[in-house]
């Protein structure tokens, strides 16, 4: 007979656990029949003695079986998504999943809200009036079918265990555990039906991976849980040492990926890694090489295609059209500051994290979960590593609606940039493959 105890000292001392062991804890936990306590210790002997990879793989199912496993078999045409670890000005998903649907790539793509430093794909979906991420199993399947793409919010029976765990981990200091990060994130991926997957795994001061070499194992890890369980998955180490693109706030991200499916923008980062990955997810599903795949995805930005797509999803999923094409009329934040430097130099560094928490501070982002975000308030950044700035010059733009708050996340705009006397050298925006 197995026993909780049993298996939390079989864990604490180092050894593998079996599938029914896994199994056994994971869904007794969830069903409230194993104490908050017992759980906790079973995340910290994990945290400290690790997992092996069919341990990880063995925690996902497990986690995977306490919820909705969405079958879209009945769908044709290949499956694909693209999981971010978050950072600061991430609007990635806006984009590269119309792309992907105009060049033939279904794609069905649970998102989460922003907590912390971090902004939420929802958040952003949510700023456009109207826009619906609650979603039925049926209607998520619907639209799938109809449009190509659709992007919902995490429904209450996907991965119940997750929910469970999560907040016990966000407690018990083993949020950092990469099986514990590795099974949370694929168990929600690998449950919504889909063929293959593109992970993009941020570095740097404003991602939750500090070092290359713990983002690298947790790359690894994905990728090996992915293909264990018979998906074709590759992740991507990203830069996140500086925010990506120019805009940082819900409504201001939308705009600012409506401006790069239209082709007019300018922010290069967010171009270059958009069409990397989304090349990469055509390629997985494909088999066409990526530089060929790469070619359409511009081909769908130059000829509006992924443009349309998105406005395709806009309707499909009750958003507010004539808003999204005519961004100009959508509501304006009360103050508007500029956060100024005080002298000449190269930007050498940005706190992203800070910079985030400035977002955070005027009420674009969660302190904790349940708060609510504003659409309207966030920060354009002026200013980024490597460009010359002169005292007075405008290092970001801050938007707010409230006169104190607004002011106090200039200041820390301002304490977040750090100037050299000398032009730094860049960090690569794209670091590695793991395929």
């Amino acid at each position: 007979m197995l026993s909780a105890y049993e298996i939390i000292r079989k864990k604490r001392d180092g050894n593998r656990l079996s599938a029914e062991e896994i199994d056994y804890f994971v869904k007794e936990y969830t069903a409230g029949n194993l104490p908050d306590y017992q759980a906790s210790s079973f995340l910290m002997a994990t945290f400290f003695t690790g997992m092996s990879d069919e341990e990880i793989l063995h925690l996902t199912k497990a986690m995977m079986s306490t919820g909705v496993i969405v079958d879209l078999s009945d769908i044709p045409g290949p499956k694909a998504d693209k999981h971010s670890t978050g950072g600061v000005g991430d609007k990635i998903s806006l984009i590269l999943a119309p792309l992907a649907a105009a060049c033939g790539v279904k794609v069905p793509m649970i998102s989460g809200r922003g907590l912390g430093h971090t902004g939420g794909t929802v958040d952003k979906l949510e700023s456009i009036p109207g826009f619906k991420t609650q979603l039925s199993i049926d209607e998520y399947k619907r639209i799938l079918a109809s449009v190509g793409l659709v992007m919902s919010a995490q429904s209450e029976n996907l991965v119940s265990a997750d929910r469970k765990l999560y907040a016990l981990r966000d407690v018990t200091a083993t949020v950092e555990s990469i099986p514990l990060i590795t099974s949370s994130i694929m168990s929600k991926k690998l449950s919504e039906g889909i063929d293959a997957l593109v992970l993009d795994v941020k570095v740097g001061n404003g991602a939750f991976m500090k070092k290359a070499i713990d983002a690298r194992k947790l790359a690894k890890k994905m990728v090996k849980v992915g293909k264990l369980y018979g998906k074709k998955v590759t992740a991507y180490l990203t830069d996140m040492s500086q925010p990506l693109g120019r805009e940082i706030g819900n409504w201001d991200e939308v705009v600012e990926s409506i401006m790069v499916l239209r082709g007019e923008s300018k922010s290069t980062d967010i171009i270059e890694l958009t069409e990397r990955l989304t090349a990469e997810m055509i390629s997985l599903c494909t088999e066409e090489g990526l530089a060929s795949a790469q070619k359409r995805v511009q081909r769908a930005i130059t000829s509006g295609a992924g443009y349309e797509k998105f406005l395709e999803m806009v309707r499909a999923q009750g958003g507010d059209l004539k808003v999204v094409e005519t961004p100009g009329s959508y509501p304006k934040p009360r103050f508007v500051l500029e956060a100024k430097s005080a002298r000449n130099g190269y930007v050498s560094k940005i706190d992203t994290f800070g910079v985030g928490m400035a977002n955070v501070k005027l009420g674009g982002g969660r302190a904790k979960v349940g708060d609510k975000v504003d659409p309207v308030v966030g920060i354009t950044v002026m200013k980024k590593v490597g460009e010359k700035v002169s005292a007075g010059d405008v290092l970001a733009v801050v938007r707010g609606n409230d006169d104190s708050k607004t002011k106090s996340a200039v200041e820390q705009v301002i304490s977040s940039y750090v100037l050299s006397s000398g032009k730094p050298v860049g960090s690569k925006l794209i670091k590695e493959r793991i395929s």
